[in-house]
């Protein structure tokens, strides 16, 4: 018996767009290819993408003129149900807003300073401790920052295959480490030495240095950089 549709997963390897996007990025994919990927599977006689490609063309090629398009417009198509429609209507919408805002430019690293002031406002004041790592470029902008642990009052754990899985995907060339004392001291423990070491030491094997560790309160903050344990 025929198929009612032509899942992506059925198609040729060729002709998979979430697979393509995988392996080439997102940039290779035609407009057609990413609408396919939104409403993943076509009709009775034709793919998602040569279906994407029909869509396309009623509103000449223009992405400004889809995204104007009804719920009701674009259920006219065969294989377009509702979910299908309001899936793409969303994306436009999302693509819309992210044209309208302004670009975030990056955070500079620049001293232990910098990122005393990045990081005081998020972990500061809080009455536990956490353990951030700022992923940076060459450019010593900050690319992503996150949050490893989260401990109680005397401390927490650092898992040092997840900092370097993050740096991987977020193509980091370097990192920084940061976390807090809820109780004010500005000085190192044994543990925050040693989980520095050992953070450095797999970032030399892996060519992401760590170049600073901080520990930062209320009022102040404690550069292992500066402070030459480095």
């Amino acid at each position: 018996m025929e198929p009612n549709n032509f899942p992506i997963t059925h198609w040729a390897e060729d002709d998979k767009p979430r697979e393509k996007l995988m392996l080439k990025g997102r940039n290779v994919l035609s407009d057609a290819e990413l609408i396919a990927i939104l409403i993943g599977s076509g009709n009775r006689n034709e793919s998602a993408v040569d279906l994407s490609k029909r869509i396309l063309a009623s509103v000449n090629h223009n992405l400004n003129a889809l995204g104007k398009l009804t719920i009701a417009q674009l259920m006219n198509f065969k294989g377009i149900g509702e979910a299908k429609a309001i899936s793409i209507i969303a994306a436009m919408e999302l693509g819309r807003r992210r044209k309208s805002e302004d670009v975030v430019e990056l955070a500079k690293i620049t001293s232990s300073k910098a990122v005393f002031e990045l990081m005081q406002p998020i972990i500061g004041e809080l009455p536990h401790e956490e353990f951030w790592v700022l992923f940076l470029n060459n450019s010593n902008k900050v690319l992503f920052k996150t949050q490893l642990s989260k401990g109680g009052m005397t401390g927490t754990m650092v898992d040092v295959r997840i900092v370097f899985k993050i740096a991987f995907e977020q193509n980091a060339t370097a990192i920084i480490l940061a976390h807090n004392h809820p109780s004010g001291k500005l000085q190192a423990s044994d543990a925050d030495i040693q989980i520095t070491k050992k953070l450095k030491t797999a970032g030399q094997q892996l060519d992401i240095p760590v170049l600073d560790h901080l520990i930062i309160t209320e009022t102040g903050y404690y550069s292992f950089a500066d402070e030459g344990i480095f």
